[in-house]
């Protein structure tokens, strides 16, 4: 890896400039027939001791935006959803709270907590194959009630749908 020292400024310009290692990369293949692998990039702007630059912030939405953005509707009724009670992690109407896992349980596809309206707290999972279902907990005899299971049915389809899943 044995660059002359205008390539290593030229290197080094690229990176201030904001350049990401694959295009320094890219830039080094095409304009010096220079091929080194991405670990090699890597290493060579540590040996030049170049900071790469943060990435720039996007700028703040208005308070407009956010509130656009945040608003939705309910398909069953057509009214808005109040963001507060249907939120990106959880979902609290009628009760009801879900909670998706952060590190998925072996086996699901992905997974989670599910508080009813009772107090009781049960883990699901959804399986590769779409079956969704209930952990035991304690009381392997526990069956929540048949409203509670339909208001945790579709606070976990908007919870996954936000999530993109």
């Amino acid at each position: 890896m044995i660059l002359s020292d205008a390539q290593k400024v030229i290197v080094t310009e690229w990176i201030q400039n904001g350049r990401s290692l694959a295009d320094v990369q890219r830039s080094l293949r095409e304009e010096y027939d220079i091929s080194l692998t991405y670990m090699d990039v890597r290493f060579l702007v540590d040996d030049l001791d170049v900071k790469m630059p943060e990435p720039k912030a996007e700028p703040e939405p208005s308070q407009e935006a956010k509130e656009d953005a945040t608003q939705s509707i309910d398909s069953t009724s057509g009214e808005a959803i109040d963001p507060e009670i249907v939120g990106d992690e959880s979902s609290s109407a009628g009760g009801v709270s879900v909670d998706v896992d952060v590190i998925m349980r072996p086996g699901s596809l992905v997974s989670g907590t599910v508080c009813f309206s009772d107090g009781i707290s049960l883990g699901w999972q959804l399986s590769a194959s779409g079956q969704l279902g209930l952990i035991p907990g304690d009381d392997p005899e526990y069956r929540p009630d048949p409203e509670d299971v339909q208001s945790f049915q579709t606070q976990l389809e908007e919870v996954l749908r936000k999530k993109g899943l």
